[in-house]
C-alpha cells in the first residue's frame, strides 16, 4: 500500500461551519514554527489576547484562546464555574442549549430547562420564571446564536434577568462572535465562548473564551478542583495570564494560532461594526434571492441570524441529493437540517469570508439549476435579478 500526499477538493463552505477560510489566514499558518515559549511567540499572545478583547467588546483580563474547537470552549466555561451540587439554569431552543445541558450534568450539576420551540428565541419571560423558581441557581446559561435553526436571542435582557436574580450568565457565541452585534461588557455576560471557524474567517480547532471579574472571583474561590486538568483555568493562567512567567502548561497549536492573530487582524482592519453589517447586508441579498424563488425562512426577521439561515425545503424535495448535487456538481458545500429539523430545513451559512457576493449568487443560482431539473415547485429566472436588486 502506497499513501500519498491529501489534497482536497477545492469547495465554496457555505454551510453552518466550518466556513471559507481567508488566504491570508492560510498564508499565516504556514509561516515557520517556533516554540511556544518564544519571546516572538510571547508577544504575538499578547495581541491575541487584545485583538479577541476587541471581538468581545470587553475589558475582560480572562480573555483567552483555548487550544481546542468550541466544545472545549463550552466545557471550560461550564467546568470552571460548576461543581458537584450547583443548579444551572440552561435554556434550549436547538441543538446546542442541548448540548450545554450535557456539559453540566457532567460536571455534577443539576440542569434546570427552559425550553423554547426550535427556530424561535429564547423566551426572556421564562428565563425570569425559572430564576424566581430556582432562586439558589448558580448560572443561566443559553445560546447566543443557535446555529441548529438560525435563531438570535436577546443576550442583553436574558443577562439581565439573571443578574437582578445574582445568577451569573454563561452565553455560547460561536456563530455570532464577529457577525452578529455581540458586547460582553454592555450586556454584562459573566463567561462566554466561541469558535474560531464562523465568522473570523478562521480554521477550526481554537476556543475563544472570556471570563468577567466575578465570574473569576467563583472560580478561585471553589471548594473542589475543576474536573479537567487541561481546562482548568487556574492553571492555563500560568502561561496565558496578565504579567504571567508564560510557565509550561501545554504546547500550544503555534500555527494555528497565527492563523487567529491573522483573521483577528483581519477583523480590526474592516472593523467590528462593519463586520456586523456586512453579514446583515449580505443576508438580505440572499434572502431576496430566495424568496423570489419561493422559498421561506422559518426564523421571524427579527430573530434571524444574518450569518446562518434556515431554509424551509420544498414539498417533494429530497434535500440529500440537493445537497449531494451542489457538492458533486458546483463544488458547493451547504448544510443539513439536525435534530428536530432534520429533513425540513437546509443550513445555508453566510459566515466570515464565505459571506461575499459572488458566493451568494453561486448559491442561488446552484440552488434554482438544481431543484428545478428536479421538478420542485419554484419561480424560475427571476432569483438572481431579485438579488441583485436587494445590493443596490
Amino acid at each position: 500500500m502506497s499513501i500519498t500526499s491529501f489534497n482536497p477538493p477545492v469547495r465554496t463552505l457555505m454551510g453552518p461551519g466550518p466556513s471559507d477560510v481567508h488566504p491570508r489566514v492560510t498564508g499565516a499558518m504556514a509561516r515557520p514554527c517556533i516554540g511556544h515559549l518564544d519571546p516572538a511567540f510571547v508577544g504575538m499572545m499578547d495581541e491575541v489576547k487584545t485583538m479577541l478583547q476587541y471581538a468581545y467588546q470587553t475589558k475582560n483580563q480572562l480573555t483567552i484562546p483555548v487550544s481546542a474547537p468550541g466544545s472545549a470552549g463550552m466545557e471550560t466555561t461550564f467546568q470552571n464555574l460548576l461543581e458537584h451540587g450547583d443548579k444551572a439554569i440552561i435554556a434550549q431552543n436547538g441543538v446546542f442549549g442541548g448540548r450545554m445541558k450535557e456539559v453540566a450534568e457532567r460536571c455534577g450539576a443539576t440542569a434546570i430547562m427552559v425550553e423554547d420551540d426550535w427556530g424561535k428565541p429564547v423566551d426572556p419571560q421564562k428565563i425570569e420564571d425559572a430564576c424566581k423558581a430556582h432562586p439558589d441557581a448558580k448560572l443561566v446559561a443559553f445560546v447566543h446564536a443557535e446555529t441548529s435553526t438560525g435563531a438570535r436571542s436577546d443576550a442583553e435582557t436574558i443577562c439581565k434577568i439573571a443578574h437582578d436574580h445574582d445568577m451569573l450568565t454563561l452565553v455560547d457565541a460561536v456563530t455570532s462572535i464577529g457577525g452578529s452585534e455581540l458586547r460582553v461588557d454592555d450586556w454584562g455576560i459573566d463567561a462566554i465562548y466561541s469558535g474560531t471557524q464562523k465568522c473570523l474567517s478562521c480554521t477550526p480547532g481554537i476556543s475563544p473564551v472570556s471570563f468577567s471579574e466575578r465570574a473569576i472571583e467563583v472560580i478561585t474561590s471553589r471548594k473542589s478542583r475543576v474536573q479537567s486538568w487541561f481546562l482548568d483555568t487556574n492553571l492555563v493562567m500560568g502561561y496565558w495570564g496578565a504579567n504571567a512567567k508564560r510557565a509550561y502548561h501545554h504546547t500550544a497549536p503555534v500555527n494555528a494560532l497565527y492563523a487567529l492573530h491573522e483573521s483577528l487582524v483581519m477583523l480590526q482592519d474592516e472593523g467590528i461594526e462593519n463586520s456586523w453589517a456586512r453579514h446583515k447586508k449580505n443576508h438580505l441579498v440572499l434572502r431576496a434571492g430566495l424568496e423570489a424563488m419561493g422559498l421561506s425562512f422559518i426564523v421571524d426577521e427579527e430573530h434571524r441570524l444574518s450569518q446562518l439561515n434556515a431554509v424551509t425545503i420544498p414539498e417533494g424535495i429530497d434535500e440529500a441529493v440537493v445537497r449531494s448535487r451542489l457538492l458533486n456538481d458546483f463544488n458547493l458545500e451547504i448544510g443539513a437540517g439536525l435534530g428536530a429539523l432534520a429533513g425540513k430545513v437546509w443550513r445555508i451559512g453566510l459566515m466570515g469570508h464565505s459571506s461575499r457576493a459572488e458566493n451568494i449568487f453561486l448559491c442561488i443560482a446552484a440552488l434554482e439549476a438544481v431543484m428545478s431539473d428536479m421538478g420542485a415547485d419554484i419561480n424560475t429566472g427571476v432569483a438572481l435579478s431579485a438579488a441583485q436588486n436587494a445590493m443596490k
